[in-house]
């Protein structure tokens, strides 16, 4: 049987920068990404596809608000930006993809809206941590305090300030039988794009869509978990992961046990905004019976799925 493969995208690497920010330049950025899955898909395996959308929701998010200060239009809520991001992202991936692999592999991509149940009480919805949209200067973020006093900002790894919303900790994934199903029927499927829609329980016991957006590293991690996947990979800038990062004694890490990375992780070799969360969700995937976790860059996706690069956490 074929092994299967949870691959998380990040939001960034569909929007690159501020002034990539185009449905052309996400599509361009997105025919990239699709190549290399369909190479892993030609070594047969088989692949679900999870995606960021920080920079995305930002943008839609940022936009209902201007047209609704301008025009009077309707706020759109940010669980409805994360819909609209999942189908709006899903939607060039799976016809970048059907593209790729009805050439090659005469197999096919599809997008499922996904929604993923939060607790109601996580303390996140008190705290906001989650950064989305923009980086903007210091000028910019004051102005922008200033007009929105209930925002809240961050500065991120010296890139800028970006806003920050609520990020609980996701609990399960809704539609992870259905995505099963569909993977084991032979299709590449997008899912829990930008974490998932967040929803909770409310006292009929129906599910209500909440106002946050989830880390799609979690998310990845629990769906991973969920579809007892075999592999995890999870995108990021840099083809490994590094100790002492930025240092004269900085070191990439190749193949590492378990073990190995939770020490360094208790060292605070990684810091908590950036590569923290990816290790965490890894050792929680490998704890929970997972065979391999890969860290690598995008463009590395097939290469170090054969071993040839990446970080490889091994149980």
């Amino acid at each position: 049987m074929k092994e299967l493969v949870v691959v998380a995208i990040g939001g960034n690497s569909i929007i690159k920068d501020n002034a990539s920010q185009s449905i052309a330049h996400q599509e361009q950025a997105v025919q990239e990404v699709a190549a290399h899955i369909s190479d892993m898909v030609a070594e047969g395996y088989n692949i679900v596809l999870t995606h960021g959308n920080g920079p995305q929701v930002g943008l839609d998010l940022r936009r209902a608000e201007v047209a609704h200060v301008q025009e009077g239009l309707p706020l759109t809520p940010l669980a409805n930006c994360v819909a609209d991001t999942q189908g709006g992202i899903g939607y060039l991936i799976q016809q970048a993809l059907t593209n790729k692999l009805r050439v090659q592999q005469n197999k096919q991509a599809i997008t499922l809206i996904t929604q993923v149940e939060v607790d109601k009480n996580d303390p996140n919805f008190v705290s906001p941590t989650k950064p989305i949209g923009a980086f903007f200067s210091e000028q910019e973020m004051m102005q922008l305090q200033q007009e929105n006093p209930q925002w809240h900002f961050i500065e991120d790894s010296g890139r800028g300030y970006r806003r920050v919303v609520a990020s609980p900790i996701p609990q399960h994934v809704i539609e992870s039988n259905a995505i099963k199903s569909l993977s084991e029927c032979g299709y590449v499927v997008i899912a829990v794009g930008g974490g998932g829609i967040p929803v909770i329980k409310n006292e009929q016991g129906n599910y209500q869509s909440v106002d946050a957006v989830i880390d799609k590293d979690l998310s990845s991690t629990l769906l991973a978990k969920e579809l007892h996947a075999d592999i995890l990979i999870i995108t990021t800038g840099v083809e490994k992961v590094c100790i002492h990062f930025g240092k004269p004694e900085q070191k990439a890490l190749g193949e590492t046990s378990v073990a190995e990375m939770t020490q360094y992780m208790h060292e605070g070799h990684f810091p908590p905004g950036s590569m923290l969360p990816k290790i965490e969700a890894s050792l929680s995937f490998l704890a929970a019976g997972g065979k391999r976790v890969i860290i690598t860059t995008p463009e590395k996706l097939a290469s170090a799925l054969k071993g040839e690069t990446g970080t490889h956490i091994v149980a």
